[in-house]
């Protein structure tokens, strides 16, 4: 009751705060992360390990086996979960809720370093990564080219544009995928090994101990330190071929006596088929804590400097935008909010026949989207599908709350009463059916709250944006709807008192009817 009056009462207080409400809801619509996903924030972490020429059981054996015993003794850890195919290892760790997953990466790679000592020599060090369900592609950097090969393209892509893409803020830099790594390929004769009395092992021997990289040194002559590096690494593959293979007392036998050298490509494994035609793509990768559609705004804008920084006959392109399903989401939020407040003034125009009371009921919808967007951004909430899906649905009981009110506010006025009385009497009538009515929607949503995971990730956006929408409904429908009344309403006349005088103060609105209102209420 006294919210109510004191909204009649100070019109201008109403008036500034749903001004002050339009104006931070744009600020935080501005500032917002617009996303696909809230943030999951999956305690998980995943160690990839290889090991070239490592059959299953050896993986392991070997690998696998080592990384389990000694993840067990991490700090929080749920369970462990391998998997072992021929020349790779991926580990799964998942701890349990809230444990602090800085410590338990500093943990992971802290066990990693100690179960290496246990394996085979030549064990590389693993990738370790944490995971995250909000560390999705959002697109694709695609290169054609009409004249290029997918080995040159490739290597374009990985050494000219990566270096680029990787300094974006909120973007990862995969390797690019689909093309073939440039190689330079020994094809070797065996019929020429076998007349020489050479085996395959001897070439390869050769290769590397003629092709090894040797610390430079340093020569002092008089005043002056010089550099003095050494002739052993190749810098033309060509010269491959002046590799001795046998030196000695008989005739000396070179690589060119066997094999032939070539610029080639590595084994195909994968590739990409973009528009039907093989190509080079690089993942847009966004971290999780980034925001989707900021993350593409920047790729887009550094598209031209990438395009610059390789050969005019490659082509980059920005393909499989994912930001799209935000955007369109939004504009379907939009148009469902202007549908049902276009219908709901109509629905009220046909029964109050009154072209005003419409107009309000319209514009409560919009405004109570706008203050669950600010109290959403002030929970630290992003725009993404689930907050947009809660604000969707609760448009559809939006328009009960300011309909109810207008509604009554006729119905008081058609018994003869004085415009802010009729005001005050509806919607102090209502206040309380219109708070049990909310509290009850409210309750629906209350299991969000103790939910845990990625339940609690998907389904709590969705409810505080349902809970903060018809809160503000109900407070708008309590404050706005009865200022903006009492301005724009017209004096309803009751039948059996045509020829009564209007007292004054209540005729059509002015300012002033809350002047008028105050020495109305008792």
């Amino acid at each position: 009751m006294k919210l109510i009056i004191s909204a009649l009462r100070h019109p201008i207080t109403i008036l500034v705060s749903v001004i002050a409400i339009v104006f931070f809801s744009v600020l935080a619509i501005q500032n917002s992360k617009i996303d696909i996903f809230p943030k999951l924030g999956l305690p998980t972490v995943y160690v990839a390990q290889t090991y070239g020429g490592l059959s299953p059981d050896q993986m392991e054996g070997f690998i696998t086996s080592y990384y389990e015993y000694h993840f067990l003794y991490i700090t929080g850890v749920k369970y462990v979960d391998s998997k072992s195919v021929q020349g790779a290892a991926i580990i799964k760790i998942e701890f349990n809720e809230g444990t602090d997953m800085s410590q338990a990466m500093a943990e992971v790679v802290g066990y990693v370093n100690r179960a290496r000592a246990f394996m085979p020599p030549g064990t590389v060090s693993p990738f370790i990564t944490r995971f995250d369900a909000g560390s999705v592609p959002v697109g694709q950097l695609v290169f054609s080219s009409d004249t290029r090969s997918l080995g040159e393209i490739s290597d374009l892509a990985l050494f000219r544009v990566r270096p680029m893409f990787a300094t974006l803020p909120g973007v990862s830099a995969p390797p690019p995928f689909g093309g073939n790594q440039k190689t330079v390929v020994v094809t070797v004769n065996p019929q020429k090994l076998q007349d020489y009395h050479l085996s395959p092992d001897q070439v390869v021997q050769s290769l590397v101990k003629f092709n090894s990289i040797t610390p430079a040194g340093n020569v002092s002559i008089g005043d002056t330190t010089w550099l003095t590096p050494q002739n052993s690494v190749i810098e033309d593959a060509q010269d491959l071929q002046k590799v001795p293979l046998q030196l000695g007392s008989g005739p000396s036998v070179y690589l060119r006596d066997v094999a032939t050298v070539s610029l080639g490509a590595d084994i195909t494994t994968s590739y990409a088929l973009i528009n039907g035609k093989r190509s080079v793509y690089i993942p847009v990768t966004k971290r999780a804590d980034a925001s989707t559609w900021e993350v593409v705004q920047r790729v887009k804008a550094a598209l031209p400097d990438m395009q610059a920084a390789i050969p005019a006959d490659i082509k980059v392109s920005y393909e499989f935008d994912q930001s799209g399903y935000v955007i369109n989401s939004l504009k379907s939020l939009m148009f469902e909010g202007g549908l049902g407040a276009l219908l709901t003034g109509l629905v009220v125009l046909l029964f109050l026949k009154d072209f005003r009371s419409g107009l309000i009921v319209i514009m409560t919808i919009p405004l109570a989207l706008l203050s669950a967007a600010t109290a959403l951004y002030l929970c630290g909430q992003t725009i993404n599908i689930m907050t947009l899906g809660g604000l969707a649905l609760a448009v559809g009981i939006l328009v009960d709350e300011a309909t109810v009110t207008i509604e009554n506010i006729h119905r008081h006025q058609e018994k003869g009463k004085d415009k802010a009385r009729a005001i005050a009497d509806a919607a102090l009538e209502i206040a309380a059916p219109k708070l049990l009515i909310l509290l009850s929607i409210l309750a629906v949503f209350v299991p969000a709250l103790f939910m845990n995971g990625v339940p609690r990730a998907l389904f709590l956006p969705l409810s505080l944006a349902v809970g903060f929408a018809m809160i503000a409904s109900f407070l708008l429908s309590q404050t706005f709807v009865p200022v903006v009344s009492n301005w724009f309403l017209r004096h309803h006349i009751p039948t059996d008192s045509r020829k009564t005088t209007p007292s004054p103060g209540s005729g059509p609105g002015t300012p002033g009817r809350a002047s008028g209102f105050k020495t109305a209420l008792p």
